[in-house]
């Protein structure tokens, strides 16, 4: 197949380009800024959706890891399909964070509703078949901006912080989010599904930074932090005002329809030091 592959340079392209390859596919490689080119089978061309992409030739699919809403505007500058499948990559944050008190994680969710909106609607005007999936939490290939950053300032620090809450979370690995992309491209049955994607359990928040510290090359002293602290952490880190305000809510996926349509099976969160470094 042949197939255009849009934030490939992000976490999941990174997982998806070497299982593309393996699979003897041809990928058209859409990056930002200028790559060598071509490497086994992969061709790496140039562009940004929606407004700046190159000419493309026949495609029999487009998995798309970058924003909804650019792929979805390119999309509806088209008169005829440039492709008959298009898999996307959402959010489970579209659901969690449509709620939430802070004003930020609201506007993520409504984007994503937005984008996911525009490209089902797209799609089905240029009658192309369209799966979306919304995974959890990615982690796996050292890029993530959730436990990676984490890991990565507990060996500088040597403290860890462990957070309270009793909240239920599903890190899913970035191979799997892709393994699930690449079924839905070859699964008819996948057609016009929006489709949950975890991983293989559900831990409480503070088991998974227990797992996390467990997993660093260097000790570290476990720090427990205090729920009295977590207003004042608000204040003093805004950007961890929406993470901080979860720490009680379950954020889990429902796996059925990926496992009985997709065939995937998500591996259980078992990090390793690699985990938290760039895969090449």
């Amino acid at each position: 197949m042949r197939i255009l592959l849009t934030g490939a340079t992000s976490q999941l392209g990174h997982a998806a380009l070497p299982l593309l390859a393996n699979e003897g596919a041809e990928v058209i490689a859409l990056s930002r800024d200028p790559r060598s080119t071509p490497v086994n089978q992969i061709e790496w061309v140039q562009g940004v959706l929606p407004d700046a992409m190159p000419d493309l030739s026949r495609l029999d699919a487009i998995v798309s890891f970058g924003p909804l809403d650019g792929l979805a505007e390119w999309l509806s500058a088209k008169s005829d399909a440039p492709t008959p499948i298009v898999v996307a990559a959402s959010s489970m944050s579209a659901v969690s964070k449509r709620d939430s008190g802070v004003s930020e994680d609201r506007a993520v969710a409504e984007r994503l509703l937005r984008g996911e909106a525009a490209l089902q609607r797209e799609c089905e005007r240029l009658g192309m078949r369209w799966t979306i999936l919304r995974p959890t939490m990615i982690y796996g290939v050292g890029l993530d901006r959730n436990l990676t950053p984490v890991a990565r300032r507990a060996l500088r620090s040597r403290m860890f912080p462990i957070p309270p809450g009793s909240g239920l979370r599903q890190p899913v690995h970035a191979q799997d989010v892709a393994q699930a992309a690449l079924s839905a491209v070859r699964n008819e049955a996948a057609s016009s599904r929006i489709i949950e994607l975890g991983g293989g359990e559900r831990l409480r928040v503070d088991e998974m930074f227990r797992r996390v510290r467990a997993s660093l090359e260097r000790s570290t002293f476990p720090l427990a932090v205090p729920s009295a602290a977590l207003p004042l952490a608000a204040r003093l880190l805004p950007r961890l005002r929406g993470a901080l305000s979860r720490l009680d809510q379950d954020l889990v996926a429902d796996n059925t329809v990926a496992i009985d349509v997709l065939g995937v099976q998500p591996r259980p969160f078992r990090p390793t030091m690699a985990t938290w470094q760039v895969q090449s």
